[in-house]
């Protein structure tokens, strides 16, 4: 399955709170000696390549980590290929017909091992319910489920999963000289614990939502505060930062909240997400949105924030 055979109705109308994903599963042995049983996952079509043949890797002795299965030439690319069962812990039974998913996302190429691939659905982000505790896996990688009626799909974010590979980078910390409050949104425990951490270092405030729901019923929360109190919305919040794929409600929509209101229009919102192309990056123009980077740029957000509320962005 190529790019050219999935890719059709990915740029979705702004606003309309939408994605498409493509579901596949992975087979799991739960009981010796009795059927593999498919476990049914999704992530965003506009992440996928193409999906090929599994390679048939045997993981080499030095691997950086146990999913990690070696790398193979595609096109005029060399990439690495991980076990996706081993971060998600099930006993995947390896076949002939299993098959890799190569994405590219946050500036890097990557194949997953997964049993094979079922179809592609286009959900709205209200559709996907929050991750509780009854997924039964140990990653917070898996950001929500989508309820098809007789069955679940678990909505994966592969960036979690890339964030452990990455070494860890001795950078020159940005600190404010004034403390300002930043509302941030991010449906990825390890982003949020990154973000939140990147901007208590440069002398930030934040306010951590889950969503761009929740993220929208707190500054909603905070005008009407702010209102009863006769004070101005900046002495509680001075900007907002959310990631675009989220549960209940995007980034975008997010924004659209935001701008639309004359009271919080003046706060400056970054965006950012693994796929800021230039449709996704029209998107974020058409609804307001400052600035928009990709996640591997996010030890950039505390100059970039500083540098919009002290430049009176609206």
């Amino acid at each position: 399955m190529s790019k050219s055979a999935i890719d059709t109705g990915i740029l979705l109308e702004t606003g309309t709170n939408e994605l498409e994903i493509l579901e596949f599963y992975i087979n799991e042995i739960r009981k010796e000696g009795e059927e593999p049983v498919p476990n049914l996952f999704g992530i965003n079509v506009a992440k996928v390549m193409q999906v090929i043949e599994t390679p048939n890797l045997e993981p080499p002795e030095s691997a950086p980590h146990p999913s990690f299965m070696g790398t193979i030439p595609l096109r005029d690319l060399i990439l690495p290929v991980l076990d996706l069962s081993v971060w998600l812990d099930l006993d995947m039974p390896k076949t002939e017909r299993d098959i890799v998913i190569v994405t590219e996302f946050s500036k890097s190429v990557t194949g997953f091992l997964v049993s094979g691939v079922t179809e592609i659905h286009r959900v709205g982000w209200g559709e996907v319910i929050p991750p509780s505790n009854i997924i039964s896996s140990n990653t917070d990688a898996i950001v929500g489920l989508i309820d098809k009626g007789d069955y679940f799909v678990q909505l994966l974010d592969l960036e979690t999963i890339l964030t452990q590979f990455e070494p860890d980078d001795d950078r020159e910390v940005t600190r404010s000289d004034k403390r300002y409050n930043v509302l941030v949104a991010d449906d990825s425990a390890t982003i949020r614990a990154m973000v939140k951490e990147n901007l208590i270092e440069s002398n930030f405030n934040p306010i951590i939502t889950n969503n761009g729901d929740e993220a929208m019923r707190t500054i909603f929360g905070l005008k009407e505060k702010a209102e009863e109190e006769g004070k101005d919305i900046t002495e509680y919040v001075n900007i907002v930062i959310s990631d675009i794929e989220m549960p209940l409600m995007d980034g975008f929509s997010l924004t659209k909240h935001i701008k639309d209101d004359p009271v919080l229009q003046k706060l400056p919102v970054i965006l950012y997400s693994s796929i800021i192309t230039k449709e996704l990056k029209h998107k974020g123009d058409s609804v307001g949105a400052n600035i928009q980077i990709s996640k591997p740029d996010l030890h950039t957000i505390p100059q970039i924030a500083i540098d919009l509320i002290e430049g009176g962005a609206g």
